[in-house]
Formats: C-alpha cells, structure tokens, sequence
C-alpha cells in the first residue's frame, strides 16, 4: 500500500511540474502581459488621478479680489482702493511702497522732457501699509481713470485742468498734499509720502506730525466702503492658469520697450517665475520699503494705444475716452492685439480681442497698464 502511494505521489508530482512548465511557457509567449516599466506607468497614472482629485484649499476668511483675483482677507472685501499718484523723474528714485500695488498705469505726464511718464498704484490693502510715493501731482488722464476703482485719490495738486474733472461726482474724494514728509536726502518735493496710519517726522522733519489716510479719509466723512459710484468688478479672471498659445494671432512677448525715452521703460519675461518685471533708466527697478527691496512685477500687461491733445507748456490729456483698435495683451510670454473703448467719463474701460471682440480674460496676478501715445506707436518693441 505504501508503494502505491509513493508511486501516487511521484506521479502527481511530475504532473504538478508539467503543468507550471506549462503555465510559465504560455505565460512567456503572451505579449499582452509583459510590461517592462510597469512602476513608472501605473506611477504616472495615479499622479495624473490625483491631480484631477486635488482640490483648491481656499484660505479661511478669504475671498477672490475684484483687482487681481488672489485671495485676500474678507475684512477688507468692501473697502475701497486708493489711487497713489508716485513721481517717476530718476531723482524721486527710489520709490517706497509701490510693490504693494494690485494695479499700476504708467502714462505720460507731460509732453515736454523727452515725455517722462508717472505712475498710478491702485491699492486695495492700504490701510496697514507703512509708506507709498513719493507722491506728486495729478493730470487730467488720472482724474477719468481713478474712479473706475472707485477708489479714493491721492495726490499733491496739479495743474487747473484737472479741476473740473474733480468737481465731477463720482471724483470728489481726493486727497492733495499735506502727507509725511521723510528725510530722504532729496529735494523737499521729492520727499511727500503717504503712510496709512499718523507719523511723526524725523530727520529734518523731525517735531512735525503729519495724518495718516485713515485719519484723512475718516476726517473727510468720505465712504471707506464702496459706494453708489462703484462700477463693478474692471476685470474678468480666469481661476485656472492659461496661455495665449493657442491663439491664432499670438506672437512672442518676451520684452517690451515702450516708447518713453526719458524712463525707458522696459518690461522683461521671467519665464521661471511667470510675470513682466518693470525697470527704467537702464536698472533694475526696487521698491525700497521693503528688506528685499523687490522689483514691481506683473502677471498680466495691457497696452493700450491712444491719442492725445496738448493744452499747452507740456500739459496733455489722452482721448482715452472712445475707442481704438490698437493695443496688445500680454501673459506668460505672449502678446495678442486688442481693442478697446470707453464709451464716457463714467463707464469701466472693456478691452477686446481684435480678432472676436471677445471681452479678454486675465490671468490671476497684478497688472500692469499703459496708454501709448498714437504717434509713437510704431516705435513700440514688442519680441
């Protein structure tokens, strides 16, 4: 009986081995189950699932700002922005403040001095901000452009033609003069900054107090929050990043060098970082309130041809109310023409695709905005 098994034993054995023979040829002759990056596919795959899973993590008491769409604190969700006029001459460098700007218009002050060019920072988080400016002087472009923010503007003076722009009412909250004086070692009227809250001089400014624009505003009795006159959101904004690659008009926008031969102003593509950095004057550009003393950069850049009249001595004021069918749109390295048309005084600026006269879409980040002289167009360098 013994034998029996062991001979039962032996031949299940043999049998056992022929059928694995069997299993590891058939195994071996059928392609569909060799994979010789097994690891890397399958990886790449649920990489793939888990980005479409990946969800946006919203930070608490957050919403999505009107002027850049990032998120920033619901506390100040209804507060409405100031609009800083800074000097732009090489002797007011360098400016302090200007990087905390969600939007900055560069436009030409005057028509004399080879058209040196002032800025305008929009800000929406002002009230905690330590200093912006220097700050100067106004122009009537700025008295049509400010209040399409609804923003309250801020300014030392500037010449009569700007007054009746100002006594319109939906521009009446503005600021003139009377900000901190700080001894910078320049010339007293390139030493006028704004500060959100009261300062004392020092230096030679020292035993002088100067209010804050919260106290200023506060003062005035002027609406912190937006009022009657708020146009709405200016801009429409895409959550998702994109590109312009796909559009059939699109061409490299890697370096802007506008116009202005007294700043040279030039924007330059940071492909690593995804944004246009602004310098003038041959250098690079510092925002000197802050340690690192950061360049201003932007996401999104808008350039926006148009045509002007002169009153005289190099005061000027672009015809930047009507419509133009010049003008380029840039992002992440490329540029597409547009179009664009402010019908009054008192409607938002809409910019268009050429092509489609489809409203453009934004990209998340700060922008940067220039009205270029008509007649100096072609002068533009855009590559």
């Amino acid at each position: 009986m013994k034998k029996i098994l062991s001979v039962a034993l032996a031949a299940m054995m043999m049998i056992s081995l022929a059928a694995c023979g069997s299993k590891e040829e058939s195994s071996a002759s059928a392609p569909f189950t060799i994979n010789e990056e097994p690891l890397s596919v399958d990886s790449a795959s649920e990489e793939a699932k888990t980005e479409e899973k990946k969800e946006e993590v919203i930070p608490p008491n957050s919403y999505r700002s009107e002027l850049t769409n990032e998120w920033i604190s619901n506390d100040i969700k209804n507060q409405r922005p100031i609009a800083v006029m800074v000097d732009n001459e090489s002797t007011a460098l360098p400016h302090y403040g200007t990087t905390d700007a969600d939007i900055v218009y560069e436009l030409m002050n005057s028509t004399l001095n080879d058209r040196i060019t002032r800025l305008m920072c929009i800000v929406k988080d002002w009230q905690d901000i330590e200093v912006i400016g220097n700050v100067r002087s106004t122009r009537p472009t700025n008295c049509f452009l400010f209040t399409e923010y609804n923003a309250i503007l801020v300014h030392d003076g500037g010449p009569f033609m700007i007054n009746d722009w100002l006594a319109l009412p939906n521009a009446t909250n503005h600021l003139s003069g009377g900000f901190a004086r700080m001894d910078r070692g320049k010339q007293g009227f390139y030493e006028e900054y704004a500060t959100g809250a009261d300062y004392k001089g020092t230096g030679e400014y020292a035993g002088n107090s100067y209010k804050g624009l919260v106290s200023r505003i506060q003062g005035e009795g002027w609406d912190m929050e937006y009022n009657k006159y708020d146009l709405g959101p200016h801009f429409t904004f895409s959550d998702e990043e994109f590109t312009l690659d796909d559009e059939p008009k699109a061409k490299k926008a890697e370096l802007v060098k506008l116009p202005y031969l007294h700043n040279q102003t030039r924007l330059t593509y940071d492909e690593k970082k995804g944004v246009y950095v602004y310098s003038e004057y041959g250098q690079k550009y510092e925002d000197a309130a802050k340690e690192d003393k950061p360049a201003l950069e932007f996401k999104n850049v808008i350039i926006q041809g148009c045509s002007f009249f002169e009153y005289g001595d190099g005061y000027m004021c672009y015809n930047a109310i009507g419509s133009s069918q010049k003008g380029y749109y840039l992002t992440n390295g490329k540029a597409i023409p547009i179009s664009w048309e402010k019908p009054t005084y008192d409607v938002l600026t809409k910019f268009y695709k050429l092509d489609t006269k489809e409203e453009i879409t934004l990209n998340t980040g700060k922008t940067y905005i220039t009205l270029c002289p008509d007649d100096v167009w072609s002068d533009l360098v855009i590559e």
